[in-house]
């Protein structure tokens, strides 16, 4: 795995949770609470779009925090980043460059 394919599965795991916070299928805690506020069609899509954002920001920081290029809490520091055998999956810089384009456009 590479730097991109790294960052390509964060945006494939903040899309499967939009899908799930929004669709109420299967049910979960966030969904249901979404689903309890009785919205409108008009609403649902803007809280749709609220979600997507604030989903958007949370995996984007947290891919720059183990960048080194972000903080994570108030900590700022490089990490490199290893799969199950050892190989480096990303040297600082790599993931902050991977993930603009998904997590901004």
């Amino acid at each position: 795995m590479n730097a991109n394919e790294f960052v390509q599965n964060f945006k494939k795991e903040k899309d499967y949770c939009l899908e799930l916070y929004t669709s109420g299928e299967p049910a979960t805690a966030v969904s249901e609470l979404i689903k309890q506020m009785g919205l409108s069609d008009h609403q649902q899509e803007k809280m749709n779009a609220v979600i997507d954002g604030i989903l958007n920001d949370v995996f984007y920081s947290i891919l720059l925090g183990l960048d080194g290029c972000g903080t994570i809490g108030d900590i700022q520091h490089t990490y490199k980043i290893h799969d199950e055998n050892g190989s480096i999956i990303s040297e600082c810089g790599d993931l902050e460059a991977e993930a603009w384009e998904p997590f901004n456009e």
